[in-house]
């Protein structure tokens, strides 16, 4: 590691010094909110919130603080995720654990989310619910928190990102949640639903290769990987959704940027009504949901 490293005993080391060389030497490296990504570490690491870094910027570290943030700086010049290293991320207002397990839950997300809602109100006393690729469980926890009476199924087909739903819903409460592993619809019988959700793979596989570090090189393929076009699993949920939702049940699905156009006319060539298209926070088209009779 080069000289100017943080080393006890070369140099006194404060808050503020640690701070600005870790964001000096991010920035160097070409990632991204180089100074954020250093609050957050160093916060993260001895235990204070991101106000006390600013505050306590002239106290002196400790040996052992240095080394656990220089392993902590090696491992996101690495590009590793701040959440995977932190081991949480907020979704929703809730704070879910996270590892390299499952993907790291986005804002964009919280369109599915919204969309879902939005679109069962009817039924929110009495939903039933599958959430499929469930990953984390971020999304059938936050709408199984939104509405305690309901009954979510998550399933997934990665049984480690099952383990890490069921860590997650525990710990937040969401004890109306079950888990199922199943690739898609496979394990799920005769069951019917008033809403499904899903968030699959969809990037396009020759895409992967141009994905940022921090995604490519250290997030579950299984999740992104979404076949040649990036759609393969969301032509097989639009197909098969139809035979496990109640009457006038509700699909809503994430999807990549550019894909709601194709993806709205697999919904409408197999019978979905009222399909509407919805824009994440950045004005993108994220979420496709439509109703079937």
């Amino acid at each position: 590691m080069a000289s100017d490293e943080p080393r006890s005993a070369t140099k006194s080391w404060t808050i503020g010094s640690l701070v600005k060389w870790a964001s000096d030497d991010f920035r160097a490296r070409g990632i991204e909110s180089p100074r954020l990504d250093a609050e957050l570490l160093v916060a993260h690491a001895l235990k204070i919130d991101r106000m006390r870094v600013f505050l306590d910027a002239q106290r002196p570290l400790s040996g052992a603080e240095l080394v656990m943030l220089r392993e902590l700086v090696k491992r996101r010049r690495s590009f590793e995720p701040i959440a995977y290293l932190r081991g949480e991320r907020e979704f929703y207002g809730l704070t879910f654990r996270v590892d390299k397990r499952v993907l790291v839950p986005r804002p964009d997300t919280e369109t599915l989310v919204e969309a879902a809602l939005a679109r069962s109100a009817h039924v929110s006393m009495s939903m039933r619910q599958l959430d499929l690729c469930t990953g984390s469980g971020c999304v059938a926890i936050a709408m199984a928190r939104q509405r305690v009476t309901s009954h979510v199924v998550a399933s997934d087909v990665s049984l480690d990102a099952l383990a890490v739903a069921r860590e997650n819903a525990m710990r937040l409460g969401a004890y109306n949640v079950a888990f199922v592993a199943s690739d898609l619809f496979a394990e799920l019988g005769t069951k019917r639903f008033d809403v499904i959700t899903a968030n699959p793979p969809y990037v396009a596989t020759s895409d992967l290769a141009t994905l940022m570090p921090d995604v490519r090189d250290h997030e579950p393929h299984l999740a992104l990987d979404g076949g040649a076009d990036g759609l393969t699993l969301v032509r097989r949920i639009v197909e098969q959704g139809p035979t496990h939702l109640a009457p006038a049940g509700l699909l809503a699905m994430e999807i990549g940027a550019g894909e709601a156009a194709a993806t709205v006319a697999l919904f409408e060539a197999r019978g979905f009504r009222e399909v509407r298209v919805h824009l994440d926070l950045a004005r993108i088209e994220r979420v496709v949901s439509g109703v079937f009779e």
